[in-house]
């Protein structure tokens, strides 16, 4: 089981990521245009964001126990409980293999 704190930190990131999405693509939109200067305080503004409004800081993580390694993106969960959650029938579909 994941700390409360990292939890709480990915939902920030997200909530931070969505807040200034609009604002960081109009940014990078200056920055691949022609105009130098204006490339250069797009560049200023952009590096004056806040780090974790980045969505590449983001990881994914089991909506379970918050686990970050061994994320299964097609059900949002860990292997783990996955593998758990398959065999005792809870995920409609899903059977374990045998031949």
């Amino acid at each position: 089981m994941a700390k409360e704190s990292l939890k709480a930190k990915e939902v920030k990131r997200t909530r931070l990521a969505a807040k200034y999405a609009a604002k960081r693509a109009d940014l990078k939109k200056i920055i691949n245009g022609e105009d130098y200067e204006a490339k250069q305080s797009a560049l200023v503004a952009l590096q004056k964001l806040p780090p974790n409004s980045n969505p590449i800081r983001q990881h994914n993580r089991c909506k379970l126990t918050g686990r970050p390694k061994g994320y299964m993106r097609q059900f949002g969960i860990s292997r783990i409980n996955f593998r758990e959650m398959a065999l005792a029938g809870l995920i409609p579909g899903v059977k374990k293999a045998s031949w």
